[in-house]
């Protein structure tokens, strides 16, 4: 099947969207046409699916057999989609009536009929044949020392945390000190952290990989580095020498557990409208008044990454500063015991194993060099600086537990007998298996191309948004296709896949919401990147 033609008409379709959406902004504001902006964004991430696909097959001498039927299936869902409905929601599918581009939408379908027209059942079968029988498409980056970390953090994952993963969920409990250890004395604290400063020095793309295969035993476990990886990046590219040598090594050992404290009650994303203050006193230090609310193992952490009015007369995003709080790391018995810092935990779906919590503080001491890189004001700008990052990184963590998802879906249909033979040779079983692994690949290749456009230096805020808004519908849609095969089961607390189901759901909400990921990739491509 020649792919590559019908990427160049889905990439044409594309441009006729973009330049459609452009000539809207004559008159009318991106806001004012966010479903089509929005729309929009949908349809060029998937067409940079697409491509990141591509590679992935050229990389590996034009793919196995199998390779290829998932290609397939990945190129005859999309292009269909693409041509004919395009998902945004449950309830939201973007048509090319909504951005006036019928004719292109109308010459995509002609001139990738080759695709579409064609019954594609044999192949999903056949995938599907392929997992049951223990084949996989291919995963190995031709680099030994990438694919030994994977190797690495797989068996850890699989003799360390998934065997355990869904007790602590139900047990709410925090991930144990072991494993936290344990994860620490493999690098994963420090992945990104330069090697003069005591860390690892190395990818992007290897943040990926460990986040991904954590993350597939357990979102908590794979979360973990979150934290470090947004502390030790705003260090980094921010802060003093002075800071960078009390805090990095200490970070990047996991002697230190850094926490984000960004989001407020009342402002969600609207960081400009940000209201706690720190107030700064001469010869003693800060003193930090305000609240916080879904704080991300506020408890359990030893320093706050805090973004603070310091400048009340400056409006907006020009008022706000960073500081490197430190905190007394929490106890079962005294949560917050920090002077001046009171919090109470917030009771989740899932995402568990670091908890969330809402915090005040009322006049909390930090100390004269708490505030990052020295600088009052720069606090929104050094945070940008970080969400690429952290953006692709929870696009690694939604393609880990898609992939676990896929699992507990496969491993349930092998096993599950109904009328005198496993679900699995039911079509409508196998079938969501196959496009459970199509979507899995299509979110995991557009997560390590935006992870190398990091590591080349490149900004990519575009690029990490849609790795992440793909990858988050991706872990969704797996972990609900999962729970659907195990039927009445799959509502049980007792099976894992209830677990994961929840843990999916968050994904598209936190690090920017998806409608957030659409606005800034629409903005970037049309109205250009500030």
């Amino acid at each position: 099947m020649n792919l590559e033609k019908s990427l160049k008409a889905a990439q044409f379709y594309r441009d006729a969207a973009k330049s459609a959406l452009g000539t809207r902004f004559d008159t009318r504001t991106l806001d004012q046409e966010q479903r089509a902006a929005h729309g929009f964004a949908w349809v060029a991430t998937s067409v940079a699916a697409l491509e990141a696909v591509v590679d992935w097959l050229e990389q590996n001498g034009g793919g196995t057999s199998l390779d290829q039927q998932v290609g397939t299936l990945i190129f005859a869902e999309t292009l269909g989609q693409l041509a004919g409905g395009l998902p945004m929601g449950q309830n939201e599918i973007f048509r090319a009536a909504d951005l006036g581009v019928g004719d292109a939408a109308r010459a995509l379908a002609a001139n990738s009929a080759a695709l579409l027209d064609m019954d594609h059942a044999a192949t999903r079968a056949a995938v599907a044949q392929a997992l049951a029988e223990g084949d996989a498409p291919s995963e190995s980056f031709q680099n030994a020392e990438l694919d030994t970390i994977r190797d690495q953090y797989r068996r850890f994952t699989d003799s360390e945390i998934i065997p355990h993963a869904h007790q602590w969920h139900l047990a709410n409990e925090l991930v144990p000190d072991a494993t936290v250890a344990a994860m620490a004395a493999l690098g994963t604290f420090g992945v990104s952290i330069p090697e003069e400063f005591g860390g690892l020095g190395l990818s992007k793309l290897v943040m990926c990989v460990i986040t991904e295969e954590l993350s597939r035993g357990w979102l908590g476990a794979g979360s973990l580095g979150t934290r470090s990886e947004i502390a030790g990046e705003l260090i980094v590219l921010g802060g003093t020498r002075e800071q960078k040598l009390q805090w990095l090594p200490r970070i990047a050992s996991g002697e230190v557990l850094p926490t984000a404290v960004f989001t407020e009650p009342d402002t969600g994303s609207d960081l400009g409208s940000l209201q706690t203050r720190a107030r700064s006193i001469p010869n003693e230090g800060w003193c930090i008044d305000g609240a916080k609310t879904w704080i991300t193992h506020a408890s359990r952490s030893d320093l706050m990454t805090m973004l603070v009015r310091t400048r009340p007369e400056a409006k907006g995003y020009e008022g706000l500063s960073m500081l490197l709080v430190p905190k007394a790391r929490g106890t079962a018995n005294d949560l917050f015991p920090t002077a001046g810092m009171t919090g109470s935990e917030i009771e989740v779906l899932g995402y568990r194993g670091m908890r969330e919590y809402a915090l005040q503080f009322d006049a909390m001491a930090a100390p004269a060099d708490a505030l990052l890189g020295g600088e009052e004001g720069q606090g929104f700008k050094q945070l940008m600086r970080t969400f690429e990052g952290a953006r692709i990184q929870t696009a690694a963590r939604g393609v880990g537990v898609a992939k676990r998802a896929l699992e507990l879906g496969l491993d349930y249909a092998l096993n599950r007998v109904q009328f005198g033979k496993p679900i699995f040779h039911f079509p409508r079983v196998a079938d969501k298996i196959a496009m459970s692994l199509a979507d899995f690949i299509m979110a995991r290749e557009l997560t390590y191309a935006a992870a190398r456009a990091k590591d080349l230096g490149k900004r990519c805020d575009i690029e990490a948004g849609m790795a992440k808004l793909l990858a988050a519908r991706a872990a969704w849609t797996n972990a609900d296709a999962a729970l659907q095969i195990h039927g009445g089961n799959g509502y049980a607390l007792e099976y894992e896949i209830s677990r994961v189901l929840c843990d999916a759901r968050i994904l598209n909400i936190f690090e920017g919401a998806a409608e957030i990921q659409a606005q800034v990739i629409a903005k970037g491509l049309v109205g250009g990147r500030n």
